[in-house]
């Protein structure tokens, strides 16, 4: 059945219909299979999109010493608006130069993906949330060599046409 709604959508087939993680993406899955960044698919790109961005955090990150600050897992700028997605494992194989893409810092300080780790205190229900967030962006960015998600976010005030989330849980 067609898809009625036009909505900018993104999925991770991999992710179950109870939203979670799969081990194998997080910081905690077996030797080769450890820190796989997740495939994505995304559709209905808004018109007049010239890149798209993608910011994976984990929003219920506590900091021991206060507030939830967000916890980048992943940033991704410059992918181009013909890709429809992301394969499983693309995370760190951007020398390839995939037509401009660029991998940005985590909250590590490294670039690509790093998957969450199960807390190691007392029973975790899972409760922490991943979110992927893509941008639809009217323009390429230029972000310098180091990408963040602070700079990401505050260069794209402004030409953001949609913005697409996933949630999965850990």
């Amino acid at each position: 059945m067609a898809n009625t709604t036009e909505e900018f959508r993104l999925i991770s087939p991999t992710i179950d219909h109870n939203g979670r993680l799969p081990r194998k993406y997080t910081g905690d899955g077996q030797g080769a299979k450890k820190n796989l960044s997740p495939p994505l698919e995304w559709y209905n790109i808004p018109e007049g999109t010239k890149s798209i961005a993608l910011v994976v955090q984990d929003i219920d990150a506590s900091d021991p010493d206060g507030p939830i600050v967000p916890w980048t897992h992943w940033v991704v700028v410059n992918i181009p608006p013909s890709l429809k997605g992301l394969p499983e494992g693309f995370s760190g194989k951007e020398e390839e130069e995939v037509g401009g893409i660029k991998e940005g810092n985590n909250d590590w300080k490294v670039p690509g993906w790093r998957g969450p780790k199960m807390p190691t205190t007392g029973h975790h229900p899972p409760g922490h949330r991943l979110e992927f967030k893509l941008f639809a962006l009217d323009e390429e960015l230029h972000l310098g060599s180091k990408v963040t998600k602070e700079k990401l976010l505050d260069a794209i005030e402004g030409h953001v046409l949609g913005e697409a989330v996933l949630m999965a849980y850990f």
